[in-house]
Parts: C-alpha cells; structure tokens; sequence
C-alpha cells in the first residue's frame, strides 16, 4: 500500500490514540439500555421511517408538551453502531423540554454514504411529523457529517423549522477518506466524495455551531476549521475533549453543549 494511503488511514485513526478506547462501546450500549428502560412510556422505539430493518428511529420524550424536536445522528465512520448505542445522550435536551429522535441507518458496505444522506433526511421528516415547533440537528463525527448535510437536502418546508445544526467533530471534507482502508468499505470516488462534502455547499440560513474536542487527532480539528471557513460559523474547541468523549456535554441539561445547543 502507498504511504500516502497509509499516512491518511492512520490520520483518521481514534482508538489507538484513546486510552481504554475499547471500554467505550460496550458502555455506551449498557448504559443507553439502561436509559430507555428507565424512561419507560416515554421512550418510543423502532419507529419505521423506511422499508429496512435498520430504518428504524427511537423518540425520547419528555415529561409535558415538547419545546421542540432534537435529532441526534450516530458515528461510527458509516459502517458502524446503531441508536441502542447512544439513547442516554438524549438526556441533556430531553430534560430542558425537548423531544430528542435518534434514527439508525443503513451502513457501508451495503449502502453508499449518499443513501445514508438520503435515509436521514427521511428519518428526520417522520420524527418531524411526530413532534411540532423547532427542530435542531446535532451528530457525531459520521453523524457530525450528516448534521451538516442535512442544510442541503432537508425538504424546504423542514428546513425553515430547523433553528440549529450543531455538527460535532464533523467530516466535512470527505476527499482524504478515497486515500484511507476504510474506503474498501465506503466506495468513495472523486464524484460521490465532492457531492457529499458539506464544504462544497453554501452555508444554511439557520445558525452552526462546530463542536471538536481539543485532544482530538489533528485531522478532526483541520476538518473542523474547514467547515468553519467554509460556512463563516461558529466554532467551538472544547478543550481536553478526545473523539470519544467530547459528546459527554450531551447527557447534561446545563452543561455548555447543550446549552449552545439550545441557544441558551
């Protein structure tokens, strides 16, 4: 393999540069499970927004009428996790009042990234159907992707209720991933990775916030700043923050991220 191949790989690289990397998957999925049984009738699983078996979105709700909609978008470079991973994260919003919608989608290799554009965009417009009022957008890394996307493709009538998009350690460039070994996965060619970038569209009417952790690799913060001087928005470097943790902030109702996140 060419070193040029090698090099990028290893730049988008997370968990060999987190220590106990490994710990966080498995805690994610036993919290989160314990999350949507303590819920009970206010969490709504496995709404159907498509045909697919992993077409399926979970609304969290919270205690009265909701203040609005927040739609939170896995990571997982595409290929991985579904929404039993991170439902605890809707805790911070849904405590302020907000009902929160975390979609799985379709993953790479089966799919290609624009399908899974696509099948967000769906996703969105059935949990939106469900809840009234403004709609804000957040996600991480892949998910922090598709937040970003989402200002493009959203159905215009969707798009002038949405009063956020929070990206959060976004891929905004999506050329140097054709010269990583994940793309045996993602299929990415010149075209579809130009297409799917954010940073080759206008920036949204409604506000952006970027939020990356600053012990993140490089490569995130460079795509970070890319977004930011692309779009001319708001950008957040959460310090000490590493790829895997910088969406704690999510889980509470006063922390900065999600009082950024609400506009509070």
């Amino acid at each position: 393999m060419a070193d040029s191949t090698t090099d990028l790989t290893d730049a988008y690289e997370n968990g060999t540069y987190i220590p106990g990397a490994a710990d966080y998957p498995p805690r994610w999925a036993a919290e989160a499970a314990d999350y949507r049984a303590a819920l009970g009738t206010r969490a709504l699983l496995g709404l159907p927004y498509g045909e697919g078996e992993r077409q399926r979105l979970d609304l969290f709700l919270p205690e009265g009428e909701p203040e609005g909609l927040l739609v939170f978008i896995h990571g997982g470079y595409w290929r991985r996790f579904d929404r039993s991973d991170w439902s605890h994260f809707a805790e911070g919003a849904r405590a302020r009042g907000w009902a929160v919608a975390m979609p799985s989608y379709d993953l790479c290799p089966s799919v290609r990234i624009r399908d899974i554009t696509r099948q967000i965009a769906q996703a969105i417009t059935v949990a939106a159907a469900e809840v009234t009022g403004p709609i804000v957008i957040t996600g991480h890394s892949a998910g922090g992707h598709l937040t970003a996307r989402m200002a493009q493709v959203l159905p215009d009538d969707l798009r002038a209720r949405v009063v956020h998009y929070m990206p959060i350690s976004p891929l905004s460039d999506l050329r140097p991933l054709m010269r990583t070994e994940m793309n045996a996965d993602l299929h990415l060619d010149e075209e579809e990775a130009r297409a799917e970038s954010p940073v080759s569209f206008d920036a949204p009417v409604a506000p952006v916030t970027i939020w990356v952790g600053g012990a993140e690799r490089p490569a995130f913060l460079h795509q970070a700043k890319w977004l930011e001087e692309t779009w001319g928005c708001g950008l957040v470097i959460d310090e000490d923050r590493h790829h895997f943790d910088v969406i704690a902030g999510l889980r509470h109702p006063e922390s900065a991220m999600v009082n950024r996140l609400l506009n509070t």
